[in-house]
């Protein structure tokens, strides 16, 4: 984990469960599926707060992340290039989603293939 990535909130399997109302078979489920995506941090499964808005898993994350996933990331390379700043577009590309900025983001990912 980065420096950066320090700053981040990061929420384990039973926060999530908490937070979205649902079971830990259907919280790991959206993590399978690209909803969500996490980084394991001292052997514990951990996924960005910012990838959840309102109860729910960030909607423009799921292209974003089988996108990245099709350019050969690990689910932990995408977590962090998803929460490295990006030159290209000024910010970090979660926060960068979390603005509106889908079609942006996805261009720089596709770049990266």
């Amino acid at each position: 984990m980065t420096e950066h990535d320090a700053s981040r909130t990061w929420l384990t399997v039973p926060d999530l469960v908490e937070l979205l109302s649902l079971t830990p078979g259907r919280v790991r489920r959206l993590i399978e599926d690209r909803h969500l995506a996490g980084a394991r941090i001292d052997g514990v499964l951990k996924v960005p707060a910012d990838f959840v808005r309102d109860g729910q898993p960030l909607p423009e994350l799921r292209g974003t992340l089988i996108l990245l996933g099709d350019d050969g990331f690990s689910d932990e390379e995408a977590v962090a290039w998803l929460l490295e700043p990006e030159a290209s577009l000024g910010v970090a590309p979660i926060d960068a989603l979390r603005s509106g900025r889908k079609a942006e983001v996805r261009r720089v990912a596709q770049a990266l293939g």
